[in-house]
């Protein structure tokens, strides 16, 4: 994706607050700042959501939480009912870890039954709610990679996401953009974890993400106001 303007390119990140310690007044900043920047949308812990959908209302901006974040170790029940009481909070799109054991040990019934669990409650929502799938790419051998880009992809998510950012092993990279984009053919693609330039932000979109995560979302729009990139 080639970005032409700073509207454009503030609508394609997703604007996030996932610390432990966000309290509401730095949530209903995060909220302001995403209404005067035009962000896509406000990434806050499910314990916000009721918060962050009484400040954005009505103004477009979208409201996404996580589920099973950031280790993705939890049962498929309990990532699906994580889910569904998001949306009922008021998320607009929910980003869940996927289970990353079933990942190394390329389980492919553990993930995909997991994985459909979890679509079908964003699925039965009127609207659809959007699901993004997190693979914590960096922790992940290539060839483990492209098992769960496939997976992803036949299970009909709608993105691929490479990092929680918050696993030591590091956050998004390049290389990873071009492959989730290659083996999930089917998917948007979602690049997180350590992206803090509007430099970083420019190259993972010409490398094929769709979307952006980072908290450093206003120093990156005022980077290329700048012509810092």
């Amino acid at each position: 994706m080639t970005i032409s303007d700073e509207k454009q390119l503030a609508g394609c990140i997703d604007h996030t607050l996932l610390s432990s310690t966000a309290a509401s007044e730095q949530i209903k900043k995060l909220c302001q700042q995403a209404r005067d920047y035009g962000f896509c949308s406000v990434f806050v812990n499910p314990r916000w959501i009721a918060l962050a959908a009484e400040e954005l209302q009505g103004c477009g901006v979208k409201i996404g939480s996580v589920v099973s974040f950031p280790l993705g170790a939890e049962s498929t029940k309990i990532k699906a009912a994580q889910a569904e009481d998001c949306i009922f909070a008021g998320a607009d799109e929910v980003d869940m870890v996927a289970d990353l054991a079933a990942i190394i040990e390329g389980d492919e019934k553990y993930l995909s039954n997991q994985l459909n669990a979890v679509l079908k409650v964003c699925r039965s929502m009127r609207p659809a709610v959007c699901l993004k799938v997190i693979i914590e790419a960096a922790a992940l051998t290539i060839e483990q990679k492209i098992f769960a880009c496939q997976i992803v992809d036949k299970c009909g998510v709608d993105f691929v996401k490479a990092s929680t950012g918050m696993n030591p092993a590091g956050g998004a990279t390049i290389e990873d953009v071009k492959l989730l984009k290659e083996y999930a053919p089917n998917c948007k693609v979602k690049a997180s974890g350590g992206i803090r330039t509007a430099k970083q932000v420019l190259e993972m979109l010409e490398a094929g993400a769709d979307r952006i995560g980072t908290s450093a979302s206003v120093e990156i729009i005022n980077q290329f106001r700048a012509g810092q990139v």
